[in-house]
């Protein structure tokens, strides 16, 4: 069973082709430019296709990152997978960025995985040793998080956030999520044929533009 893996939520533009039943990785194709989402998402499906020698048809259902993450990014990654999803007559999955990261890191130690939420702020989440999300993801400054870690009993962090700031743990050398991890988060639903949960993104932050006021009125003398 075959399904394209896409994540837009970091600066990575992710897309993959992965089999969830053997979790094999047939083609993946990942560039980091965070202002070329909207501009390589597609080729890059389209190219890990190819490099597969698989076809739309082949594919029994999309999968995708829905955050955290900013605005634009999220909104070319969920776009995509939507109108994929719609045009295929294909269910579209969605899963926590931050848990496709940690997927990968599966360890003997609690993780925590940090994205770069820009602002001098991290988007973060923790795990345990099985990689069960124990903490939901949230945003803040890395000094508050770092003043929290003792609680957090983690040993070890993942993502470009941790990469950008230093949260005094070793760091496990993954950045960014990959097409594997995308699926891995998502398999069981995949195979069962769940229906899949609301597909929304996870922004934690309000929107920066707001409802412009009541007009003021005018007066004349």
């Amino acid at each position: 069973m075959l399904v394209i893996a896409v994540d837009t939520a970091t600066p990575a533009v992710t897309a993959g082709v992965v089999n969830v039943e053997e979790m094999l990785v047939l083609a993946e194709c990942v560039t980091v430019d965070a202002k070329a989402h909207g501009e390589l998402l597609t080729p890059h499906i389209l190219t890990a296709l190819k490099e597969a020698d698989r076809t739309f048809a082949d594919i029994a259902a999309i999968v995708c990152g829905i955050g955290p993450g900013p605005f634009t990014g999220l909104r070319a990654g969920m776009a995509t997978a939507a109108a994929l999803g719609q045009a295929l007559g294909k269910p579209v999955y969605p899963v926590c960025t931050l848990d496709a990261i940690a997927a990968e890191n599966v360890a003997d130690s609690p993780l925590l995985v940090a994205s770069d939420a820009r602002r001098k702020e991290i988007y973060w989440a923790t795990y345990d040793a099985t990689g069960r999300r124990v903490t939901n993801p949230a945003v803040d400054k890395p000094a508050d998080v770092v003043e929290r870690i003792p609680s957090l009993s983690v040993e070890r962090v993942a993502g470009n956030g941790a990469t950008l700031y230093d949260l005094g743990l070793p760091h496990t050398g993954q950045e960014y999520p990959n097409p594997l991890g995308i699926a891995m988060v998502a398999r069981d639903d995949v195979l069962a044929g769940a229906k899949p949960r609301p597909f929304v993104p996870l922004y934690l932050r309000r929107p920066d533009a707001t409802e412009p006021g009541a007009r003021k009125r005018v007066t004349t003398r």
